[in-house]
C-alpha cells in the first residue's frame, strides 16, 4: 500500500458544493448505476433527475387515516392548505387523496376545492368494483386510484376469485373510468409479493393496450405498492422484492413511462423512505407519502423527508417553504392531537437539540459542526440544548446566550455562566438527580444571576 502524502491547507476544506449549509446537503451521483437482469446488464442513470419531472403525490387523508382516528373537515382543509404552501407554486407536492365513503370525506372534498388552489390535485380512492365507481363520478374527479390487488395472497386468500376473475374485474372498472372521463390510477397492492411474470405483467400489458390511444389525460397510472415494506433497493436483489428490477419491468416489457409510475411503500423494515428515493432514482417520477409517515401499521414514506431529499437530489428549494414543517408539527401535536416523537426527524421537539458537552462546545465556536444544515432559517428552529449532567459549561453556554437572544460579542463568555453550571452538577452530585432541568428552572437561574439582562429577553418575548 502506498501512502497517501498529507495535503497542507491554509483554508479548511469543507465540501460546501455538497454541505452549502443554506439548503439540505445535496445528493451528487459521478456516473450509471448497473443491474443484472434477466442475465443482461443494465444502466440506469440517476442524475438524469435533474431534468426530470420527479415530484411528491400525498396519501395523509386516505392511508394516513387508516392509522388513527378520522381528521375532520376542518382539520383536514387546514392541512390541505398547508400541503400547498409547502409545495409552493411548483407543485412539488402535486397530488393528494381522498376516501369517498364518507360524508365527511366528501364535504371536505369540497370544501379543499374552494380554496381555489392549484396543487395538490385532489384525486380519489376506491376498491377496483362498479358500485365504489359511482362516487367518483358523482364527485366530478379528473383521477382516482383503483385497488388492483396483485399477489396470490390477495386474489386467492382474500378476493376469493381466480387471477382471471380479478383481472377482468379490473379492467372493468378501467373501462368505465375511461368512458367516464376519469383518469385510472391502478395501485398494485403487494406487488413486492405477486408473481411478476404470472399476473403482473399481463395485466398491467393489458392496462397499457386499454389506454395506449387515449389522450396523455387519461392514459393509465401505475403505483406500485409495497403494501408489506418487502422491497429492497440493494443491487441485483432477486425478484420480486427488487425495486430497481420492477421498475425496469413496468417500463420496457409494460411500456409505463416514468411520468405515469408512482410508489408507494410502508415501513415494516424500517426501508420506507430509502425506498421511495430508491424508486425516483431508478425512473418513477412520483412518491406517494404522508405527513409524518402515519399510515397503516408502521406507516408510508413521510412526506418531510421526502421533501428534504428531493432538494438534496435537485440541489434547490424549486419553490417549496421548509418553515411549514413546523407549522405542521405544531399544528399536529396541538389542534389534532397526534404525537410526534420527541427525536423524529426535522419535526421533533428535540431533532436538534443536543445533550452532550462536547457537541454543545462545537456549537458554539461554529454552529454548523453539529447542526445538519441552517434549521434556525429554513425550518425557524434554532438548535438547542438540553441540560444535563453531561452538557458541561459550554453547554450551559449556549442555552443561556440562546435563551437571553444574545449574539456575536454581546455573548455571555464561559466563565460568566459558571455559577449555573455549578447549581446545575449540584443537582445531580449532591441532591441525586436524574431527570433533565427544566427550561422553567434555567429561567430562574438566569433571571437570578443576570436580572437586567432577563428583563431585557422577556420583554422582547411580548
Amino acid at each position: 500500500m502506498e501512502l497517501r502524502p498529507l495535503e497542507h491547507v491554509q483554508e479548511p476544506n469543507l465540501i460546501k458544493e455538497i454541505f452549502p449549509h443554506s439548503i439540505p446537503p445535496l445528493i451528487r451521483f459521478e456516473d450509471r448505476i448497473r443491474e443484472t437482469i434477466d442475465g443482461e446488464e443494465v444502466e440506469f442513470d440517476p442524475r438524469s433527475m435533474i431534468d426530470r419531472d420527479i415530484h411528491i403525490t400525498d396519501t395523509t387523508f386516505r392511508d394516513g387515516q387508516q392509522s388513527r382516528p378520522p381528521y375532520t373537515r376542518k382539520q383536514m382543509t387546514r392541512i390541505f392548505s398547508m400541503l400547498s404552501k409547502l409545495g409552493g407554486t411548483q407543485g412539488v407536492i402535486r397530488q393528494t387523496e381522498f376516501f369517498l365513503y364518507t360524508k365527511n370525506d366528501r364535504d371536505t372534498i369540497d370544501a379543499c376545492r374552494n380554496l381555489g388552489l392549484r396543487y395538490p390535485e385532489i384525486t380519489g380512492w376506491i376498491r377496483a368494483n362498479i358500485g365504489d365507481f359511482r362516487l367518483v363520478k358523482e364527485m366530478g374527479l379528473k383521477e382516482s386510484g383503483l385497488l388492483t390487488s396483485c399477489s396470490d395472497f390477495h386474489i386467492f386468500h382474500k378476493q376469493k376469485q381466480t387471477r382471471q376473475q380479478a383481472m377482468d374485474q379490473y379492467l372493468e372498472v378501467v373501462e368505465a373510468a375511461l368512458e367516464a372521463g376519469v383518469r385510472p390510477r391502478c395501485h398494485l397492492e403487494d406487488v413486492t409479493r405477486a408473481d411478476l411474470r404470472g399476473f403482473v405483467i399481463p395485466f398491467v400489458q393489458r392496462l397499457e393496450r386499454l389506454t395506449e390511444n387515449q389522450s396523455d389525460h387519461l392514459r393509465v397510472k401505475i403505483r406500485l405498492c409495497d403494501t408489506m415494506g418487502f422491497g429492497l433497493s440493494f443491487p441485483n436483489v432477486a425478484e420480486p422484492r427488487s425495486i430497481p428490477k420492477l421498475i425496469w419491468r413496468m417500463k420496457e416489457e409494460c411500456g409505463i413511462s416514468g411520468d405515469r409510475l408512482e410508489w408507494h411503500g410502508h415501513n415494516d423494515f424500517h426501508k420506507v423512505h430509502i425506498n421511495g428515493a430508491t424508486a425516483w432514482i431508478y425512473g418513477v417520477d412520483a412518491v406517494n407519502t404522508t405527513l409524518f409517515g402515519f399510515g397503516e401499521r408502521t406507516g408510508n414514506p413521510p412526506l418531510e423527508g421526502a421533501v428534504m431529499e428531493y432538494i438534496a437530489l435537485k440541489g434547490d428549494l424549486c419553490g417549496i417553504d421548509l418553515s411549514v414543517i413546523t407549522e405542521l408539527a405544531e399544528y399536529f401535536q396541538r389542534d389534532v392531537g397526534a404525537s410526534i416523537p420527541a427525536n423524529y426527524p426535522f419535526a421533533g421537539r428535540d431533532f436538534n437539540t443536543t445533550r452532550a458537552g462536547i457537541h454543545a462546545g462545537g456549537l458554539r465556536s461554529n454552529e454548523e459542526i453539529y447542526t445538519i444544515f441552517d434549521t434556525r432559517e429554513l425550518l425557524g428552529r434554532p438548535p438547542r440544548v438540553a441540560i444535563t449532567d453531561k452538557s458541561g459549561t459550554d453547554g450551559v453556554a449556549l442555552w443561556v446566550n440562546e435563551f437571553l437572544g444574545l449574539e456575536g460579542d454581546k455573548r455571555l463568555s464561559l466563565t460568566k455562566v459558571v455559577k449555573i453550571q455549578r447549581w446545575v452538577m449540584n443537582q445531580y452530585e449532591k441532591e441525586g438527580r436524574l431527570t433533565a432541568i427544566s427550561e422553567e428552572e434555567l429561567e430562574e437561574q438566569v433571571e437570578l444571576h443576570f436580572p437586567e439582562l432577563y428583563a431585557q429577553a422577556r420583554s422582547r418575548r411580548k
